[in-house]
């Protein structure tokens, strides 16, 4: 015979209080004496009570689940995803937060109009308490459509339009300006960089610290070619600019995917990493360390900025945070062996 799943009232009679004072105690109700409290949980403990999750909601009014919105564009979205290192740091932040306060992630992909339709229904009817949202694309209509539909929501990184949403962000910039200024300490003097979508902020704000710095110490602007945050981008990137430019000795480029495809053409075209010619990447993801050689990287601390945005759609959330409110990180340049 199965034991008995102990109720509300079994604990009420193990501490000697009322139902009512139990469920305030168990709903987190703020205005319960500490005494009372401490009686209460140890009378959960000895009852082995659990809380019913369904109920607690209709009490407090949140489901104990967020979800984690990935918004791109493309057939492939999801499989670009998974392989990118700096989404698998971004997920580790948001669950290492998430856990510690008892609330469960819900991934969610929104690469298509109709996907972002669903992402915003399923939030609107109560699924989820809030959005932690990483977009891809620079005019992402999905934050429009969370603001339309006054869903609390976190973003992480500065939208392409403005929008009244909190966000998380690196100084970009700064960090851009960190790997002119060690490209130039190191000696180089024929620099270019290889860049990123112009319509992202990220990318602009990298390329704009890159420029501004190599010409703040007197050179002229440095040659770029785009690419597309890959590896086969960065690849091909590499090989038009050595075909263009063959004499230059340092290169930034605008992540660490775009830096190991560098890498690899570099070697290809015999040219020796630093000696001939230093790279420098953004991130520190763990393409940095897996990259031959390890690679000379910017660093954004991408699991605190992860965890910082699951704390923000918290407090707006609990309603302790009304407003929009933005936090932006310094980076920090991580020297290794290719530059």
């Amino acid at each position: 015979m199965s034991r008995r799943v102990p109720t509300l009232e079994d604990v009420a009679r193990e501490a000697g209080v009322s139902r009512a004072t139990v469920s305030r105690v168990v709903n987190g109700v703020r205005n319960v004496d500490p005494d009372i409290q401490d009686l209460v949980r140890h009378a959960i403990a000895r009852t082995g009570y659990a809380p019913n999750r369904a109920a607690r909601s209709l009490v407090t009014r949140r489901t104990g689940t967020v979800a984690l919105v990935v918004s791109g564009a493309g057939d492939e979205f999801a499989a670009r995803v998974f392989a990118d290192p700096f989404f698998g740091r971004v997920v580790s932040g948001v669950v290492g937060y998430l856990r510690a306060h008892g609330t469960h992630p819900v991934l969610m992909f929104a690469e298509s109009a109709q996907a972002r339709r669903q992402a915003v229904d399923y939030l609107r009817h109560g699924n989820a308490d809030g959005a932690l949202v990483v977009s891809i694309q620079a005019a992402d209509p999905l934050t429009e459509m969370l603001v339309d539909a006054r869903i609390p929501s976190v973003l992480f990184a500065r939208p392409g339009r403005p929008q009244p949403l909190s966000h998380v962000d690196v100084d970009h910039y700064a960090g851009a300006r960190l790997a002119a200024e060690h490209l130039l300490a190191r000696g180089c003097r024929r620099i270019a960089t290889l860049c990123a979508p112009q319509d992202l902020p990220a990318a602009r704000d990298r390329l704009d610290g890159f420029r501004d710095a190599l010409v703040r110490a007197g050179h002229g602007l440095p040659p770029v070619v785009e690419g597309a945050f890959t590896l086969d981008s960065g690849a091909l990137a590499m090989a038009r600019l050595l075909d263009e430019h063959p004499g230059l000795d340092g290169v930034f480029a605008a992540n660490d995917l775009m830096a190991q495809g560098a890498c690899q053409v570099l070697r290809e075209r015999g040219r020796r990493i630093p000696d001939d010619v230093a790279v420098v990447g953004f991130d520190d993801s763990s393409i940095a360390m897996t990259c031959r050689p390890p690679l000379t990287t910017v660093r954004q601390p991408v699991e605190r900025m992860a965890a910082t945005m699951a704390r923000l759609l918290d407090e707006h959330v609990r309603g302790s945070l009304s407003e929009p409110v933005h936090e932006i990180f310094e980076p920090e340049l991580v020297v290794r062996e290719s530059a």
